[in-house]
C-alpha cells in the first residue's frame, strides 16, 4: 500500500508541474487557472491531466486575428460544470493540504480528538479558499462586498458538498482503514488524494443544479 501512494502522489506532483510547465504556451483567460488546474493535477491523478489537456486548454486565451480580441471556446455544458467545480474544489483542497499539518504539527485537539481538530480547521481554510477562488474566477472587485457576497452564495452549497464527501473518506480512513495516519506520511496524502475526488464527485452535481438554476455562473 506505501508503494501505491507513493506513486500515487508522484503523479499528483508530476501532473502539477506538467500544467505549469503548458501555462508557458496557453494562457489562461481567468488568472485563478493557473492555481486552479495545477491543484486538479495533484489530487486528480491521470484524469486531472486529461481534464486540462481537454478542457483547460480551450479555456486558454484565444485572439481573434480580425476582431483582436479574446474569447473563450464553446464547452458542452458538463465541461462547464466540471470548470466550475473546479474552482470550489481547489480552494476546498488548499485548505484542507494547509490545515493538516497546522493541526499536527501544533498538536491542536478537538473534545481530545485530532481528527475533529483536523476537520474544524480545514473546513475554515477550505471554506474561506473557495469563496476566495470562486470571488475571483468571476473576474470581482475586491471593493464590491456585494460581490463578495454573491461569490458566498453561489459556491457555498458546493463547498460544503464537497467537504462533506472528502471528510466521510477520512473519517473512514482513520477509523476503519488504518490507524495513526498522520501528515508525516505519504498513505496520509494518497488518502487525501481519493477523499478530494469523492468530495469532486459529491460537489459536482451541486454544481450542475447551481449553474443550471443560474446561481453560478457556467464557466
Amino acid at each position: 500500500m506505501e508503494l501505491i501512494a507513493i506513486i500515487g502522489v508522484l503523479i499528483g506532483i508530476i501532473q502539477a508541474i506538467l500544467i505549469g510547465f503548458d501555462f508557458r504556451r496557453n494562457r489562461q483567460m481567468m488568472k485563478i487557472m493557473y492555481i486552479v488546474w495545477p491543484m486538479i493535477g495533484i489530487y486528480f491523478p491521470i484524469i486531472g491531466l486529461w481534464a486540462y489537456y481537454v478542457i483547460g486548454r480551450k479555456d486558454s486565451m484565444k485572439v481573434n486575428a480580425k476582431h483582436d480580441q479574446m474569447q473563450h471556446a464553446d464547452k458542452p455544458f458538463w465541461q462547464q460544470v466540471f470548470v466550475s467545480t473546479t474552482h470550489c474544489s481547489s480552494g476546498c483542497a488548499l485548505g484542507d493540504m494547509i490545515g493538516a499539518p497546522i493541526v499536527f504539527w501544533a498538536g491542536l485537539t478537538i473534545a481530545g480528538s485530532t481528527l475533529y481538530a483536523d476537520f474544524a480547521v480545514e473546513f475554515i481554510l477550505a471554506f474561506l479558499f473557495g469563496i476566495l477562488f470562486q470571488y475571483y474566477g468571476m473576474g470581482m472587485n475586491t471593493k464590491k462586498d456585494s460581490h463578495l457576497a454573491d461569490a458566498i452564495k453561489s459556491d457555498a452549497l458546493s463547498l460544503i458538498a464537497f467537504e462533506i464527501g472528502m471528510f466521510g473518506f477520512m473519517l473512514l480512513a482513520h477509523s476503519v482503514f488504518f490507524e495513526g495516519l498522520h501528515p508525516n506520511s505519504v498513505l496520509f496524502w494518497f488518502m487525501m488524494q481519493i477523499a478530494m475526488i469523492i468530495g469532486f464527485a459529491t460537489s459536482y452535481p451541486v454544481n450542475w443544479i447551481l449553474v443550471r438554476k443560474g446561481i453560478k455562473h457556467a464557466m
